[in-house]
């Protein structure tokens, strides 16, 4: 049986599940662990992209740092891959890992390098936590490439022995990851089947996200799609089909939905997917801090703007930490916002301000 929704309805599962509505959530934790992921960014034009994430959800109480500690030292969070999971989600994602790279290139430079592998594995038994600057290049083949990664050695093969499972992020310093054996960072988990895994991580997966696409892409540190997941949907004016969470359709037939304002990475889930953004908002962004500045439509680092269950614009902000202001350069408005809506934006933009203790400045403030 297939479920027949609306664009609002669809809107308003999104939005729940990414914890968006109101009531805000109260606990860092329960938020990490409801949206699987958060992902860390070292961009810092308004504010790092994971602090980002947690004030949206949690408001001005959450205190940046507070991410970091539940990762290095309550351990109930872990890195992987530049994203911040709950660690109850390890036993999700090892049997993936302990498959190894599907790309021959890549399993036939570690093989031509195990005396480098051992060396490294032996460094960090001995020495760990270590950066990677701390660990000498004693790579027999270097790596081909003609981008960033071209002869980085080290940095390629610890990324390498952190996705297959063999070392993990365990910390952070002034020199960016510290790296550890991962028997001495991860807790022993339950080794799950392979297919077993994959279905529970699909099915965590759409209850974050509220409603999946059968055309979504697979980015590169997540896949898109959710298989069998849930329930198929059809979203009406939406073309394909969708999975949707049953567990959000059942809040949506008992809870009326009350949404909120809030300002967004554009990093966060809810955007992440251009694609879908558009679909159900018919909202169109993109990340453009890697575009020329005479090309940008809406900044370096655009906050796309959540008004209620709509995506209604973007804040072009950047943070003068020098100046000590938070510097609103535009506020871009889809369609011209009501009184409510401006005052809500107004607002938001104030509390993020205080919350970076940053005074409110600029053309648009």
């Amino acid at each position: 049986m297939v479920v027949q929704l609306d664009r609002d309805e669809a809107r308003r599962i999104a939005i729940r599940a990414q914890l968006l509505d109101l009531p805000r959530p109260d606990d860092l934790l329960e938020v990490v662990r409801q949206l699987t992921l958060v992902q860390f960014s070292p961009t810092a034009a308004v504010a790092p992209s994971a602090d980002l994430v947690m004030w949206s959800r949690l408001g001005s109480g959450y205190r940046p740092g507070e991410l970091a500690d539940a990762v290095e030292v309550g351990r109930q969070l872990f890195e992987l891959d530049m994203m911040i999971r709950p660690i109850e989600d390890l036993e999700l994602l090892l049997p993936e890992m302990l498959q190894g790279s599907q790309y021959p290139r890549t399993r036939e430079w570690l093989e031509a390098n195990e005396p480098f592998r051992q060396d490294v594995l032996e460094r960090l038994r001995q020495d760990g936590p270590l950066s990677a600057r701390e660990i000498p290049d004693t790579s027999v083949f270097s790596w081909p490439s003609s981008g960033w990664t071209n002869e980085k050695n080290v940095a390629k093969l610890l990324d390498l022995l952190m996705m297959q499972g063999d070392i993990a992020v365990s910390g952070r310093d002034e020199n960016g990851r510290l790296w550890d054996l991962a028997e001495r960072v991860y807790p022993e988990v339950p080794r799950l089947e392979l297919d077993e895994a994959r279905h529970r991580r699909n099915e965590r997966r759409l209850q974050s996200l509220g409603l999946a696409s059968d055309r979504a892409p697979n980015f590169p540190t997540e896949p898109g799609k959710v298989g069998d997941a849930g329930e198929p949907a059809i979203i009406d004016g939406v073309p394909g089909t969708w999975r949707v969470d049953p567990a959000g359709l059942d809040t949506a037939s008992v809870r009326p939905f009350a949404g909120r304002t809030a300002l967004l990475s554009p990093l966060d889930r809810l955007v992440y997917d251009r694609a879908r953004t558009e679909a159900i908002f018919e909202f169109e962004f993109s990340l453009e801090m890697y575009k020329p500045k005479a090309k940008r439509r809406w900044g370096y680092f655009a906050l796309p703007i959540l008004h209620g269950d709509r995506l209604i614009g973007k804040v072009d902000a950047t943070s003068d930490r020098a100046a000590g202001i938070l510097r609103v350069d535009a506020i871009h408005e889809d369609a011209p916002f009501n009184s409510e809506a401006a005052d809500a934006v107004r607002a938001e933009l104030e509390d993020l301000a205080g919350w970076l203790g940053l005074r409110l400045g600029g053309p648009a403030a």
